[in-house]
């Protein structure tokens, strides 16, 4: 599809710190010394727990939040020090999709999509056309004159998707925008997502706790913890080179790289008298992610391997997976050898019995 609307903003945050004052008084650091570049037209997962600070850091790119100190550049604008009409041009370049969908009952989806047309006093005429095209896009034809209770979540989110669209944004924040939807219903999200970045050239920021929601989507990302950017960079990067370990904890739950339960209670880190085996994370990247490196490894150095967990998946046109093995701990680290030789990624996550 050719694009016919504004390409994506680049969103930057300079040494950006935010402090909140407390009820009793005292200061709370929600962000401390955070930089970060979302690329034009790039997709930026923001992954990060409860508190961590991610909502913080989205609420400034389109000025809900001010910093405390530092700087946010959208499409090279200080949104920190905009004011007025400044501020509401920039309000208008950044659209907003949210978790629980912020639909008005009253209104069906085509009124839910014109408001913010309306608000901004666009002239009828226009509206309609717009709308139209917005309902199209989105696969909403059918459903123009419903209203949100009769929608399922899936399209109550497509609403809040063509509403945070109707002003023609370069940017598009997404505040947890598939946590309340079932697995399917997150994939044709994450879906119109991508299509929408790729046809319109959209700049899109979203902030989740499910790192398999940056995995499927994101180009780019980035890792808070505690009020600070500890990883950050592509996200194929990160998955492979992971060192944080906020990032690892994450990386857990996908990809197959959990422990079985009758191993992991087991497990030391150290090795100690009587440990026969040795547990490797194996990380398949790069040029060799899709040989058969561990039948290699056992050919060429006559070593048995046990396969504990694992999965070969796709981050954007990247074959990426994790495998958890165990091998001969007096042989581990000329395994450990031969597969770094082949640029595969090992991890020793401890020793058993």
């Amino acid at each position: 599809m050719t694009r016919t609307e504004p390409t994506g903003a680049s969103i930057i945050f300079e040494n950006v710190g935010k402090s909140f004052s407390g009820a009793d008084g005292t200061g709370v650091t929600a962000l401390k010394d955070v930089s970060l570049t979302v690329d034009a037209g790039a997709i930026c997962g923001i992954i990060g727990r409860s508190g961590a600070g991610k909502s913080t850091l989205l609420r400034m790119v389109n000025g809900l939040e001010r910093p405390t100190n530092g700087t946010v550049l959208v499409d090279g604008r200080d949104v920190g020090r905009a004011r007025g009409a400044e501020l509401r041009a920039i309000r208008r370049d950044v659209g907003m999709i949210f978790q629980h969908f912020n639909l008005m009952a009253q209104r069906s989806v085509f009124d839910n999509i014109a408001l913010p047309l309306e608000i901004a006093g666009i002239a009828p005429a226009r509206i309609e056309p717009r709308v139209n095209e917005l309902i199209e896009r989105v696969g909403l034809t059918t459903h123009r004159d419903r209203f949100p209770a009769e929608l399922s979540g899936g399209q109550k989110q497509r609403v809040g998707i063509a509403r945070a669209l109707a002003t023609k944004p370069k940017v598009l924040l997404s505040d947890e925008a598939t946590s309340a939807l079932d697995p399917e219903t997150t994939q044709t999200v994450l879906t119109l997502l991508r299509d929408i970045s790729r046809d319109l050239g959209l700049t899109i920021v979203l902030i989740t706790h499910e790192m398999a929601v940056v995995r499927d989507i994101a180009s780019q990302m980035a890792v808070i913890d505690g009020g600070h950017i500890v990883e950050s960079g592509p996200t194929y990067d990160v998955f492979i080179q992971s060192a944080h370990p906020t990032t690892r904890s994450f990386l857990s739950g996908v990809t197959g790289v959990t422990l079985p339960a009758f191993l992991s209670g087991r497990l030391s880190k150290q090795r100690n008298a009587g440990d026969q085996q040795e547990v490797l994370r194996v990380t398949f990247a790069g040029p060799h992610a899709t040989d058969p490196m561990l039948a290699r490894l056992s050919t060429d150095l006559n070593v048995s391997v046990n396969i504990l967990a694992g999965a070969i998946e796709e981050i954007g046109p990247h074959p990426f997976g994790n495998l958890l093995i165990s091998l001969d701990a007096d042989r581990g680290a000329e395994a450990r050898a031969y597969l770094e030789r082949h640029g595969l990624l090992t991890e020793v996550l401890g020793y058993v019995r």
